[in-house]
């Protein structure tokens, strides 16, 4: 499932950022810069990013320590094995192998991954109707069509869906419309009454296959954290950066660093969780509230035996947008487990985490029993996430929602008086909402903290 399938098929090179290989061997080339051992730099998260960052620092001789909130590392690259297969909680795919820095990382991380064909796949109507393959396939051509084009009818008050639905209205309540810009522009984007008519398209993207991790995203996290100071359990209150030195307030006391790089999601950020003083700049302040962050949960349903079709994904089209219409068979690249994991995005999503598992296994099982016939079992266990209301998150990805303008990611990433640095993947204008976006991020402001050291 290509989650930024319809973006620009370009890519920005960046010559530092060539492989985690090369990135490291440059950064081991860098070591013992004189003095740096007399520095701390204090990471807030042990999420991708601020690993990358701390493991690059730490290389070049920097004291780094990073403050977690959460009892162990990777953010939203969560691993739960607790049903004998990986459910990766956050993310999940390699979008674009080719060029892409986490291609090489999972390899020396010892991720493995499974490639996954967009093509093989079936999509159920209301009634567990087979759709056609090629009306299918039609379709498909016609919504990237419009999303190269739409744009140019975008105002930058008004919403994807209002202009979408303005230029469309037969197909804003088809099914099978309903279910291409669920799960193939909500998905990767964010709430459409709140998505940006001109900026949906904005981003960048890797060539090559996309691969799915088979046994862990957190390989990755848990390879970049050896050899650094995590102190978890670690929640900031407050970063006073009003003195020569930054003074950290966080569970156990008080730390002093002379640099401080802040890796904390966009929705931390916009709930105010950790004070500034003095207050960010206007600037900063205005981009966090600007960028959209978007809601998207995961469910994992196993069963002792599978009944669904020997295909990588099925859709089903419902009448609610946004529900539990796409499955991933988790037994393509998983063979001993009978799994399927499917999503809910948006509203919907939220929706979710009100919901109690026994409600939302009812819900879907509704729609497997319209595909596949009412006599097929419960599932025997579920997982699921609730990104949300998560106060490590308070959301899944940055998106460019109204008033969001690609600015505003600069903005996200700029350093504040030399000693107060950001990242995360929404700081990161060519790659937001990806890992290897996040990833990016870290190695960039690590760059930037020893530029300026220098």
């Amino acid at each position: 499932m290509e989650r930024r399938k319809f973006i620009k098929n370009t890519f920005k090179s960046l010559p530092l950022l060539a492989s985690s290989s090369s990135l490291f061997a440059l950064a081991c080339e860098d070591k013992h810069i004189p003095g740096a051992l007399d520095k701390t730099v204090v990471i807030v998260g042990a999420g991708i990013s601020g690993l990358a960052a701390a493991k690059s620092l730490q290389e070049v001789g920097f004291k780094v320590i990073v403050l977690e909130a959460q009892d162990k590392v990777g953010g939203r690259l969560r691993t739960n094995r607790s049903l004998g297969v990986a459910f990766d909680e956050g993310a999940s795919w390699i979008h674009g192998t080719r060029k892409n820095p986490m291609t090489d990382l999972a390899k020396e991380a010892g991720m493995t991954t499974f490639e996954t064909l967009d093509e093989s796949q079936k999509s159920y109507d209301v009634g567990g109707v087979l759709r056609n393959t090629e009306l299918y396939q039609n379709a498909e051509d016609e919504f990237y069509k419009i999303l190269k084009n739409m744009m140019k009818s975008g105002k930058a008050n008004e919403s994807f869906e209002t202009v979408f639905n303005k230029l469309y209205p037969e197909k804003s309540n088809d099914r099978l419309w309903k279910f291409l810009l669920s799960s193939y522009l909500t998905f990767d984007t964010g709430d459409l009454d709140k998505l940006s008519s001109l900026l949906y398209y904005e981003g960048e993207e890797y060539g090559g296959a996309e691969v799915i991790a088979t046994n862990g995203y957190d390989n990755i996290p848990n390879y970049l954290a050896k050899g650094l100071d995590i102190r978890l359990n670690q929640k900031v209150s407050k970063i006073d950066y009003s003195n020569q030195k930054v003074s950290l307030y966080h569970s156990d006391g008080i730390l002093s660093a002379d640099f401080v790089l802040v890796t904390v999601p966009l929705g931390v950020l916009k709930a105010s969780v950790i004070e500034f003083s003095p207050a960010l700049p206007n600037s900063k302040q205005t981009a966090i509230q600007k960028v959209g962050m978007s809601s998207v949960n995961k469910f994992l349903l196993t069963w002792e035996t599978a009944f669904w079709d020997d295909v990588q994904y099925i859709s089903y089209t419902p009448e609610i947008r946004d529900k539990f219409n796409y499955f991933v068979n988790v037994k393509k690249y998983s063979p001993n487990h009978n799994a399927l994991m499917t999503f809910a995005y948006a509203d919907y999503a939220r929706v979710t985490e009100t919901m109690s598992d026994a409600q939302i296994i009812a819900e879907i099982m509704n729609h497997l029993r319209d595909i596949y016939g009412k006599n097929i079992p419960n599932p025997s266990q579920m997982l699921r996430t609730k990104w949300q209301s998560n106060e490590n998150s308070f959301g899944a990805y940055s998106y460019t929602a109204i008033g969001t303008e690609m600015q505003h990611f600069d903005d996200l990433a700029a350093e504040v008086n030399n000693k107060l640095f950001f990242a995360g993947e929404h700081t990161e204008k060519d790659y937001f909402s990806t890992a290897h976006g996040a990833y990016i991020s870290g190695r960039r402001e690590a760059d930037k903290i020893i530029q300026v050291f220098k």
